[in-house]
C-alpha cells in the first residue's frame, strides 16, 4: 500500500518523463485539479476528472516552455501532501521569462490523487503573460 507522498512523488516522476498515462494512474476518477490565478493566465481554473486535467497540461504546454520545474519539499500529513518547489517558464508569446516558486497541496484517498491545489505569485505570471 502506497502512502499519500509516494503517490504524489510518483505522479512527479511520471510528469518528468512526459508519460502521462502513468501520470492519470496517480489520480482518481473524479479528481479536482484546480490552478488559482487571474484570467490572464491561460491555465488558470477548475479542471476535473482526468480528461480535464490532461487539458489542463495541454493548456499549459500550449502557452509556455518549461526551462525548469523542481519540487523541491514534500510535507505529508494524514491523506495531504503539501509540495513546496519553483519553476522557470518561457511564455510562448512573447518570449518574457517567468521565474517563481509556488506551493501544491494534494489531497490523497485510496491511494489516488482526488484533489490538487496550486498557488503562486499568479499576479507577477499575468503581468508577464500581458505584455
Amino acid at each position: 500500500m502506497s502512502k499519500p507522498k509516494e503517490v504524489v512523488q510518483a505522479m512527479y516522476a511520471a510528469y518528468g518523463t512526459g508519460n502521462m498515462e502513468a501520470l492519470k494512474n496517480t489520480l482518481s476518477d473524479d479528481v479536482q485539479w484546480i490552478y488559482h490565478g487571474t484570467d490572464e493566465i491561460e491555465h488558470s481554473g477548475v479542471y476535473k476528472g482526468k480528461k480535464g486535467v490532461t487539458k489542463f497540461f495541454s493548456n499549459v504546454n500550449e502557452h509556455v516552455d518549461y526551462i525548469d520545474f523542481q519540487p523541491s519539499q514534500f510535507i505529508a500529513e494524514e491523506n495531504m501532501v503539501v509540495v513546496l518547489g519553483n519553476e522557470k517558464q518561457k511564455i510562448k508569446r512573447n518570449g518574457e521569462m517567468l521565474d517563481q516558486e509556488w506551493i501544491q497541496v494534494y489531497t490523497v484517498e485510496k491511494e489516488l490523487i482526488t484533489r490538487m491545489e496550486e498557488f503562486s505569485n499568479t499576479s507577477h505570471a499575468a503581468k508577464l503573460h500581458m505584455k
